[in-house]
């Protein structure tokens, strides 16, 4: 009987393990809002470059200097290479332009659509996972 026990909660444990990344992946309309678009322009605080999004952070400063955080969304690395950057595209320190969505919960979490590199070049920063085009 204890074996049996323990073998159902082996795999019950093993079927949640497995179920994690699947959970970690989401749509667009799940999280972000259409209808928020957002464009901001800030310095890299932190990049994330692993599956399955990346993310990279943004501070903004407004004109009084308040600075707002902001984490930003992009789609799979993989995708990211071939739309013309990589691993090393974005650095701390570097000033970005970003253009999105805000999310729907009201948070400083936006879905990166489009990014002006350091080097001036505009790129396709997100994800296929539906959502508008900008």
């Amino acid at each position: 009987m204890r074996r049996n026990v323990f073998g159902i909660l082996a795999a019950g444990f093993g079927l949640l393990l497995a179920s994690a990344p699947l959970l970690a992946h989401h749509s667009f309309a799940a999280e972000y809002d259409s209808k928020k678009p957002i464009k901001i322009t800030g310095t890299v605080t932190k990049v994330e470059w692993m599956n399955p999004h990346i993310y990279y952070y943004v501070d903004v400063k407004d004109a009084s200097g308040k600075v707002t955080s902001y984490a930003v969304e992009g789609g799979t690395p993989n995708t990211l290479r071939r739309n013309g950057w990589g691993k090393d595209s974005l650095k701390t320190g570097d000033n970005v332009t970003v253009e999105g969505f805000m999310a729907k919960n009201g948070s400083n979490h936006v879905n990166g659509r489009t990014v002006t590199l350091p080097d001036g070049r505009r790129v396709f920063g997100g994800s296929a996972d539906g959502g508008p085009q900008q």
